[in-house]
């Protein structure tokens, strides 16, 4: 029996997950929004794998991801991607994520992508290895992807800083660097760049 624990930030995505991929031999043990209160779950129900929506792993503060690397040694990650954020799949969540697998994809195909990780092998949905292939290799950071996903919803530099617990001269530091970068005049087009290359 294969233990999953999925977290998925929307409603109606997670409760169409958590019916699809019960089966015989896997078994869903939560379905959860957050990735925080499924590290607290986590730590008592021990699930084989985490199936999580990547937008909450690239957005995740460093301490959670901390916590996920050392409180769930004997769990694997599997990341829940869409093809317009395939870079993730290339990006700084490599090392972390055991699979990555397309939303777009069939019910059965997912489940048994989740077997195959569960007796330890590592899983990237053909579809979504091809997205991250065309869309090359991201040059941003964690981080600096986190600042431009806030920033791309025309928050100022000022709050930017005060949600991230930043500098507003940290930040406009890190714009600069994202605007470089991408090869942008400004935020708007950097935004741009980063969404068309598939980085955000």
């Amino acid at each position: 029996m294969v233990r999953i624990l999925l977290v998925e930030p929307m409603n109606l995505l997670r409760r169409a997950l958590a019916t699809v991929l019960s089966a015989d031999d896997v078994e869903v043990t939560g379905a959860l929004a957050s990735l925080e209160e499924a590290l607290f779950v986590a730590r008592r129900g021990r699930p084989d794998i985490l199936l999580v929506n990547v937008g909450l792993l690239t957005n995740a503060d460093a301490a959670v991801l901390r916590r996920l690397d050392t409180e769930l040694t004997d769990c694997a990650v599997v990341a829940l991607v869409e093809k317009d954020t395939s870079g993730a799949v290339t990006g700084e969540l490599n090392s972390r994520v055991r699979g990555f697998v397309g939303k777009e994809i069939a019910p059965e195909q997912l489940a048994e992508y989740l077997r195959r990780v569960a007796a330890g092998e590592r899983v990237i949905d053909p579809t979504l290895a091809v997205a991250a292939w065309q869309a090359g290799r991201n040059p941003l950071t964690a981080r600096e992807v986190e600042i431009l996903r806030i920033a791309a919803k025309g928050v100022p530099p000022v709050e930017i800083a005060a949600t991230l617990h930043l500098s507003a001269g940290t930040v406009r530091n890190y714009l600069s660097s994202i605007i470089r970068k991408t090869n942008a005049r400004n935020r708007l087009e950097a935004v741009r760049a980063a969404e068309e290359a598939g980085w955000l």
